[in-house]
């Protein structure tokens, strides 16, 4: 971890050590949760000598959506958000996977929970990452006995600090019963996603996943996974998906810039298929893994070299 806690990060209009960024005790964010933030993947190509940032423009246009929902405004154009991050990333060379936390907050040092009348700041930081949940192994789920929140509580689709308590709730009550990965419902029973993944079914050589108004998050990922099925012909579908309907799927996997494309091995002790990564999946993983390390010219557009 020292190593990292040397390299750049950004704050308050600079570049500093990432030990040095720091907030006061005060901060509005830190008190109430009052924050935005995006998650973006860096892979590594030894062959290539390139590290290669999956989809930039995308994660900025999100980040700044869910700004405005939050009464925020980005500080930095594409283009100055991009020049930072590659900075910072060169200055600390880089040379393995890594995982990139942009994020905006209220910086104030002030009482009062809202947003109106609070200043922001952008922070940017990088650590290492490989794996988040094991994409070899399949997860055991469970589906949570916590409710997916929903638009008009706290908006997912805006990606709000304060509303991952939600998912932090979901996480550890699958971990400590004994399972991977909690599985949501939303507020109406349907299946919504992960604690913090997208998620995915195959039915009859079908992909389908939950629609918009499932109290998801329009994952950049889950976006991508959609345009490559599509692109091989893989018949798509968005609708609401009933509890059961998980126990009685061919294939289950989660999306995620995190996650990945991990595969569903069992949903409440239901055994997903023959218990082992289905066709379509393996497909999906296949390309996804080839096209974030640069070696799907076909898809290229998605990367931002380092480099």
């Amino acid at each position: 971890m020292s190593e990292y806690l040397e390299k750049p990060a950004y704050i308050k209009g600079q570049v500093l050590p990432l030990k040095d960024a720091n907030v006061n005790i005060q901060t509005h964010a830190l008190q109430y949760g009052t924050a935005a933030f995006g998650g973006i993947r860096g892979y590594y190509q030894a062959e290539a000598g390139n590290l290669y940032l999956f989809r930039l423009e995308d994660h900025y246009n999100r980040l700044k959506a869910s700004a405005h929902i939050l009464q925020m405004k980005m500080p930095l154009t594409f283009s100055e958000f991009q020049d930072v991050i590659l900075k910072m990333l060169r200055e600390g060379n880089w040379k393995q996977d890594v995982y990139l936390r942009p994020f905006l907050y209220k910086a104030d040092l002030a009482l009062s929970p809202r947003l109106h009348n609070v200043s922001d700041d952008l922070a940017i930081y990088a650590i290492p990452l490989n794996d988040y949940l094991d994409t070899k192994t399949g997860q055991k789920t469970m589906v949570s006995s916590y409710v997916r929140i929903s638009d008009n509580q706290i908006p997912t689709r805006s990606k709000a600090s304060g509303g991952y308590i939600n998912s932090a709730l979901a996480k550890s009550e699958a971990l400590e019963n004994g399972y991977d990965e909690a599985i949501f419902l939303d507020i109406h029973g349907f299946v919504s996603e992960g604690s913090a993944e997208n998620i995915f079914l195959v039915k009859n050589g079908e992909l389908i996943t939950p629609d918009t108004t499932s109290s998801i998050l329009e994952g950049i990922t889950r976006r991508s996974i959609l345009q490559l099925a599509r692109d091989a012909r893989i018949p798509t579908v968005e609708r609401k998906i009933s509890r059961t309907e998980l126990y009685t799927a061919d294939e289950a996997f989660f999306s995620g810039t995190g996650a990945q494309v991990a595969w569903i091995v069992s949903v409440d002790r239901r055994t997903i298929g023959n218990g082992q990564i289905g066709p379509v999946t393996k497909i999906l993983q296949d390309k996804y893994f080839r096209i974030v390390r640069g070696l799907e010219q076909s898809y290229f557009e998605w990367l931002t070299p380092v480099y």
